[in-house]
């Protein structure tokens, strides 16, 4: 695909959850560098045409993807931590990133908006560049080990499209993680729906996993895991969600209506 604009309006829709999330239950998740952007989604009414439950998916996606950042940095001494289709996303201040190269990847107008509002940290790139493309693998050392991080993108594009992705970045890099965000059938369509209802008609989504292994195979990947969104949301909030949420949470993980898979190259 090579329309974005419908996609890069809903990287605000993230941000407007983890500052909800953040004042909310400060316990499960807590975003400093988020909350200091608060200003900038103010007037979208992202927040009013929101659940509980939708708020939570996208801060329990982020929770995840930060406990397996983590845990990817802490055993190595150095290497590449590859934020693609980075948004406004704040994973950089929020994990212990050691000794490692951190590189946020996304469109012109995006990278644009983070230098304004986010700023460049030490020992962090930003790259301006389409993720499929892979020209920004020539701001980074591919020797080292690298993971790649891509959090609510690949929805928006065809399997083919990210089968491609894969096959390039298994010849380009020696030593390749990949973990990124994905849904089934059912979780696609209503995702759909509550990207239209907070007023975003034009970034469909298409990409669904139906079953994990499956797709490891078609990618020629090893699938190091496979794990729901929800597992620590309903144990460290079970008193304080509604009830609404924690039957949803529950079916999602069960059903795999959300799931994050963790391949190795």
């Amino acid at each position: 695909m090579s329309d974005y604009e419908g996609v890069e309006d809903t990287l605000f829709i993230p941000l407007t959850a983890r500052i909800n999330i953040s004042k909310i239950f400060p316990e499960y998740f807590y975003d400093d560098k988020a909350l200091e952007m608060e200003n900038l989604v103010k007037d979208k009414q992202i927040e009013k045409k929101s659940s509980q439950y939708t708020m939570m998916a996208s801060v329990a996606r982020s929770y995840n993807l930060d406990q397996m950042t983590q845990e990817y940095i802490d055993k190595h001494d150095k290497c590449n931590i590859v934020n693609l289709g980075a948004g406004l996303e704040t994973s950089y201040f929020r994990i212990d990133r050691k000794n490692s190269h951190y590189f946020e990847v996304d469109l012109p107008d995006v990278i644009e908006l983070r230098k304004n509002f986010i700023g460049v940290g030490e020992n962090e790139k930003f790259i301006k560049g389409d993720l499929f493309k892979l020209d920004w693998c020539n701001e980074l050392d591919t020797t080292l080990p690298i993971l790649m991080i891509v959090s609510g993108v690949f929805q928006y594009f065809h399997e083919e499209e990210i089968l491609e992705f894969i096959r390039k970045a298994k010849d380009i890099f020696e030593n390749a993680e990949l973990i990124f965000d994905a849904t089934n059938k059912f979780g696609i369509r209503y995702s759909n729906i509550y990207v239209k209802r907070t007023g975003n008609k034009s970034a469909l989504m298409y990409f669904y996993i139906e079953n994990p292994k499956e797709f490891a195979k078609k990618a020629d990947c090893q699938l190091i895991e496979c794990r729901g969104f929800y597992r620590d949301a309903i144990k460290m909030l079970s008193n304080k969600l509604s009830l609404y949420t924690k039957i949803s949470m529950k079916i999602a993980d069960k059903r795999n209506n959300a799931m994050i898979l963790h391949l190795r190259l």
